[in-house]
């Protein structure tokens, strides 16, 4: 073998540079993983926020259409209950009758009772006001 360095040649002392800032860049380092945790923590929160919004939602439409089948009811149950037929049951119980085509005359004079009663009458004596029934005029004038 061929030594290329004589064997008693003189070697430098070779000093290894350190970095002066390795603590910068563990810093740096941790840093940005914090960033990227951080970001992960708030992504996820936004998530669970979103699926908790999600759930409400779901609650409040089941509460929305069940008041509206409540008063899609209550709806039925008002016109069932102000049906002609049964108003006339109604009434028949109170003891009401039907009218009757003699009650039922326009030409007949009205009697209108004054709501107020002078200070020096009796409650018990009440005036009445006669007052006649003006027959319908024909809109477009006589006929000839």
């Amino acid at each position: 073998m061929i030594r290329r360095l004589p064997s008693k040649q003189p070697n430098a002392i070779i000093t290894h540079s350190r970095e002066k800032s390795p603590i910068a860049r563990l810093v740096l380092l941790l840093l940005c993983g914090l960033v990227l945790a951080s970001g992960f923590v708030y992504a996820g929160g936004k998530h669970f926020a979103a699926l908790r919004l999600g759930y409400q939602t779901e609650k409040l439409r089941v509460a929305l259409d069940k008041t509206r089948e409540d008063q899609r009811r209550l709806l039925l149950a008002r016109e069932a209950a102000s049906s002609p037929a049964r108003l006339e049951r109604a009434a028949r119980q109170l003891g009401m009758q039907p009218l009757q085509p003699a009650q039922i005359d326009p030409l007949k004079q009205i009697e209108v009772k004054e709501p107020r009663v002078a200070a020096n009458e009796k409650p018990e004596q009440k005036k009445t006001v006669k007052a006649e029934a003006k027959p319908k005029s024909n809109s477009q004038g006589r006929i000839r």
